[in-house]
C-alpha cells in the first residue's frame, strides 16, 4: 500500500469515512520529507494553510521561550496532525509554533484550496473530514487541560503527589 493510504487510515480525520472515500482524500496530499532539524512550520510563514499528517518519524513543537530560547512543548507522532487552525480558516498570525524535523521524516501535506474543491462533490466527505479535524482538537485540548492542573497542583502543592 502508499505510504499516503496507510497514514490516512490510521488518523483521526478519516476514522468515520470508507475505503473509497479515503482514496478521494488521499489523491489531495502531498508527501514531503525532511531531514533532522528542518523546519515544517514556523510563526511568519505565509500563507500556510495546510494540514500536516505525521507519517514518519517525529516532529518537536517549540515556542518561544523568550530571549530568543525555544522550548519544547511537544512531539508529534505519526498520525498526528498539525496546521489545523490555518487550514480551518484561521490567520497565519496565529501560529504560535515552530515545527522541527526529528531525524528523518515524512510528513502529508494537503492545501486547503485542494480540500475545498470537493464541497459540490463530496460535502459529507468533507463534514467527516472536519469532524476528525475537530474531535482532534478537542483532545489537544483536554491533554493540555490536564498537564495545566498538573502544573497547578505542583506549583501549589495540593493533590498529595507532590
Amino acid at each position: 500500500m502508499s505510504l499516503v493510504i496507510d497514514t490516512l487510515r490510521t488518523s483521526p480525520v478519516t476514522e468515520e469515512l470508507n475505503e473509497a472515500e479515503i482514496g478521494i482524500l488521499a489523491e489531495l496530499f502531498e508527501v514531503q520529507e525532511y531531514k533532522a532539524g528542518d523546519v515544517i512550520v514556523q510563526p511568519g510563514d505565509v500563507q500556510n494553510d495546510n494540514l500536516y499528517i505525521l507519517a514518519y518519524g517525529d516532529i518537536e513543537v517549540k515556542i518561544e521561550a523568550g530571549g530568543g530560547e525555544e522550548s519544547t512543548v511537544h512531539v508529534l507522532k505519526p498520525g498526528d496532525l498539525a496546521g489545523m487552525i490555518t487550514f480551518a480558516g484561521g490567520a497565519a498570525t496565529q501560529i504560535s509554533a515552530t515545527l522541527y524535523a526529528v531525524g528523518a521524516t515524512k510528513v502529508l501535506s494537503m492545501q486547503r484550496s485542494r480540500f475545498e474543491t470537493l464541497i459540490n462533490s463530496h460535502p459529507r466527505l468533507l463534514y467527516r473530514v472536519m469532524r476528525g479535524i475537530i474531535r482532534n482538537m478537542h483532545g489537544i485540548v483536554r491533554r493540555v487541560n490536564s498537564e495545566s492542573a498538573e502544573l497547578s497542583n505542583y506549583i501549589n502543592k495540593i493533590g498529595g503527589r507532590y
